[in-house]
């Protein structure tokens, strides 16, 4: 007969929301259609003159988190 002992391996820790991949590639895209629609509205000088910023910001933003473990 062989006794089978139970390890239990240890429970990692979840990591803090801003080090997670899946929501922070969320905000990523919505950061890049941000600035999308921000860029091709015809209303406010002021959305448009931010609009490169925040397409850049979401486009970084993507590729930085895509480098993250799941």
């Amino acid at each position: 007969m062989s006794h089978l002992i139970e390890t239990r391996t240890p429970a990692r820790p979840k990591r803090p929301f801003f080090l997670r991949r899946g929501p922070m590639e969320t905000i990523a895209t919505v950061l890049i259609g941000l600035g999308f629609l921000m860029l091709f509205q015809p209303f406010l000088l002021v959305l448009y003159t931010y609009s490169l910023v925040t397409l850049l910001a979401g486009t970084v933003m993507f590729i930085i988190v895509s480098k993250f473990p799941e």
